[in-house]
């Protein structure tokens, strides 16, 4: 069984949260507080953690920063209800895995969860992605496709980051916008689809084998035809 660690420091919030993960299986655990919540974390006993932004004490980039440079590797997904790309970045840049904005819905957190559990499982390096022949650098913050390097914008770089670390599971449009632009999804934006579009002629050039597909009436996949 799955453990869970929640750092929240909104009872209700917690209990969403816990409620939800629980119905999927998974065994939970709540402490209210940054520092408590790091030195439950230190242990190295969990799984996943879920880590809200704004902690009384050490806030959650710091909680964070302080489990990395203690070598601890559990997956991180940061809530929070700061939405500003910015933030998001440093969030992720601090060690965090993935990154949600208040409010969301308990099922897409409780996905992106378990998508972090099988990550965890996999062994996946933090520092560098690679899927297929395409690997992404994430401290030298380059791409390539083959020998081929590939110049992207920052944006594209941030959108290939999350399908990368996503491989193989379809992502909605709402977790790409919300998780990539840190804005709230607007279902009549046709966003998401011009930068794929970019992206896609970047990592699948003609005579390639496609890694980027697009799941009618869902979103996009990362990986291999299936």
């Amino acid at each position: 069984m799955a453990r869970v660690l929640i750092i929240e420091d909104d009872e209700v919030t917690a209990r969403e949260i816990a409620t939800e993960l629980s119905g999927h299986g998974m065994q939970v655990e709540w402490v209210g507080s940054g520092q408590d919540g790091l030195d439950r974390a230190a242990t190295g006993r969990y799984d996943v953690i879920t880590l809200d932004r704004m902690l009384p004490g050490l806030d959650g980039i710091e909680v964070i920063g302080r489990l990395r440079e203690r070598g601890v590797q559990t997956p991180v997904l940061m809530i929070s209800a700061l939405s500003d790309v910015d933030d998001r970045i440093r969030g992720l840049r601090a060690g965090g895995d993935d990154y949600l904005t208040k409010p969301f819905a308990p099922d897409e957190m409780a996905a992106r969860v378990e998508v972090l559990l099988r990550r965890h499982d996999t062994g996946q390096t933090r520092s560098q992605l690679k899927v297929a022949d395409l690997e992404l650098d994430l401290l030298s913050r380059t791409a390539r496709r083959g020998e081929a390097e590939l110049n992207l914008l920052p944006t594209e770089f941030r959108l290939l980051e999350f399908l990368m670390r996503h491989s193989g599971q379809v992502l909605t449009r709402m977790m790409l916008f919300e998780t990539v632009w840190g804005l709230n999804f607007d279902p009549g934006t046709n966003l998401i689809d011009v930068h794929i579009g970019r992206l896609r002629r970047k990592v699948d050039p003609a005579g390639s084998e496609p890694l980027i597909h697009t799941v009618r009436g869902s979103g996009y996949r990362l990986g291999k035809h299936v």
